[in-house]
C-alpha cells in the first residue's frame, strides 16, 4: 500500500519529465542556472572588491533589472513574433559571450566599476527577452495538461541550482581566483544550447509565430484587461514583487540589524529559506489539479502570515523556522501564478502576457528594493516584512474576488 502511494506521488510530481524535450530543457537549464548563480555571486564579490560599497552593489543589481522595467512590454512582442527555440538559442549565446568577456577582463585585471555597470545593463537587456521566451516555451514542450507540473519542476530546478551554485563558486574563488566564476558560467551555457539542439521540433505541442502588425502592445494590454484571471494575477504579482519579494535585501538586514548576526547567521537564514523553497516547489509539482482562485487565496494569506511571523519573531530559531515556511510559500505563489497566466493565455498572446509577468515580478526590483531598504534603514527590517505581508493580503483579496467569476480558469492552448 505504501509502495503504491509512493509510486503515485512520484508519478504525480515528476510526470512532465516523461516528455523528452522538456527533460532535455530541464537538465540544460539546471546546469545553466547553476552557472548563472556562480556569476551572480562573482559579480557581488567583484563590486565589493573594487569599491567596498554596498550602495554601488545595489546600483549594479538594479541595473540588471532596469531594462526589464523599461522594455518588458516590447520584449513580449519580440517573443510572440519569433520561433522561441531559436530565440532562446540566441539569448543564451549572448549570455555566454558576456560571461567570457567578463572572465577575460577580470583575469587580465582590466575591469572597473563602470564596465561592471555597463555589462549589468547588457545582461538586463538580454534577460528582458530571454525570461518570457523561456517561460512561454515550456507549454510548447509539454502541452497544456502538463504545464503546471512543468512550471513548478522548473522552479524546483532553479532553487536547487541556487543552493549549489554559490557553494561551488565560493570554493572556486577561494582556490582559483575571482575570474573563474565567470568562466564556469560561460561553460555552463553549452548545456542548454546542446539541449536545444537535441530537441525534436516535431514533438512540440504548439508551433508558429505571430505576424508583425501595428498596435500589438496595445492589443496585448487589452487582452489582459478583458480577462479578469489575467489582470488580477498580474496586479497581485506586481504588488507582491514590489513589497514582498525583496529577500536579498530583507533577509541580510534581518540577520545583521535585527539579530546582530554575521555571515554565519545570514548563511543559515538563506539556507533555511532555500530548503523551504525546494520543498514548496516539489509540493506544488505534486498537485493533481490546476491552481484556482481558492488555492491562490489560501497561499497568499499563508504567505502573509509567515511574513508577519518573521517580523515578530523574538528569537533566531523561530525566525529561521518561519523563513523556511516563507521559502516554501514564496516559491508556491511564484510558480502557480506563472502557471495560471500561461494556462489562461492564447498562444499568440503568451509571450506578451509572460513579458508583463516578468515586468511585474522582476522589473519591480528597481522600485521595490530601495523602498524596502528605506523602511529597513529608517524604521526596522521587521517593518519591511510587515509591508510585504500587507501586499500579500491585497493579493489574497484579488484572488478571492475571482471565485465568483464565470470565466473558465483553464483554456486550451490553441
Amino acid at each position: 500500500m505504501k509502495f503504491n502511494a509512493l509510486a503515485r506521488w512520484r508519478r504525480d510530481t515528476f510526470h512532465s519529465l516523461g516528455v523528452r524535450n522538456f527533460r532535455l530543457f530541464t537538465i540544460g537549464q539546471f546546469i545553466s542556472n547553476t552557472g548563472s548563480w556562480m556569476q551572480s555571486i562573482s559579480i557581488a564579490y567583484l563590486v565589493l572588491t573594487l569599491s567596498k560599497s554596498g550602495s554601488l552593489l545595489g546600483l549594479v543589481t538594479a541595473a540588471q533589472f532596469l531594462p526589464i522595467l523599461l522594455f518588458g512590454a516590447q520584449a513580449g512582442i519580440i517573443v510572440d513574433r519569433r520561433n522561441r527555440q531559436h530565440l532562446i538559442m540566441v539569448t543564451q549565446t549572448l549570455f555566454m559571450l558576456v560571461a567570457f568577456i567578463l572572465f577575460y577582463l577580470v583575469a587580465q585585471h582590466q575591469i572597473n566599476i563602470l564596465l561592471v555597470f555597463i555589462f549589468s545593463l547588457i545582461l538586463g537587456l538580454i534577460n528582458a527577452i530571454d525570461t518570457p521566451a523561456r517561460q512561454s516555451f515550456v507549454q510548447e514542450l509539454v502541452g497544456h495538461d502538463n504545464l503546471q507540473n512543468a512550471v513548478t519542476l522548473n522552479a524546483a530546478s532553479f532553487n536547487l541550482a541556487r543552493a549549489i551554485g554559490p557553494a561551488v563558486v565560493g570554493i572556486a574563488i577561494a582556490s582559483l581566483g575571482l575570474s573563474w566564476g565567470f568562466l564556469l558560467n560561460a561553460i555552463s551555457f553549452l548545456a542548454i544550447l546542446l539541449a536545444l539542439v537535441l530537441m525534436k521540433p516535431g514533438e512540440f505541442f504548439v508551433q508558429g509565430t505571430v505576424l508583425r502588425e501595428p498596435g500589438q502592445i496595445r492589443a496585448g494590454l487589452r487582452y489582459v484587461r478583458n480577462r479578469p484571471i489575467l489582470l488580477s494575477t498580474l496586479v497581485a504579482i506586481m504588488i507582491a514583487g514590489i513589497f514582498a519579494y525583496n529577500f536579498p535585501v530583507t533577509i541580510p538586514l534581518l540577520a545583521e540589524t535585527t539579530f546582530h548576526g554575521h555571515a554565519q547567521l545570514l548563511g543559515d537564514f538563506m539556507s533555511l529559506f532555500g530548503v523551504g523553497a525546494i520543498f514548496g516547489s516539489i509540493v506544488a509539482a505534486s498537485l493533481r489539479r490546476p491552481a484556482g482562485p481558492r488555492l491562490m487565496t489560501v497561499i497568499s494569506v499563508g504567505f502573509a502570515l509567515l511574513m508577519v511571523l518573521v517580523a515578530l519573531a523574538p528569537s533566531i530559531w523561530l525566525a529561521g523556522l518561519a523563513l523556511m515556511g516563507l521559502g516554501a510559500l514564496s516559491i508556491g505563489f511564484n510558480a502557480l501564478t506563472n502557471a495560471t497566466l500561461q494556462m489562461n493565455s492564447r498562444f499568440e498572446m503568451r509571450g506578451r502576457v509572460m513579458a508583463l509577468y516578468t515586468l511585474g515580478f522582476l522589473g519591480s526590483t528597481p522600485i521595490g528594493a530601495p523602498t524596502v531598504g528605506f523602511l529597513s534603514q529608517d524604521f526596522s527590517p521587521r517593518w519591511a516584512f510587515i509591508a510585504g505581508a500587507l501586499s500579500l493580503l491585497v493579493a489574497a483579496i484579488l484572488f478571492f474576488r475571482l471565485k465568483g467569476t464565470k470565466e473558465p480558469l483553464q483554456t486550451p492552448a490553441d
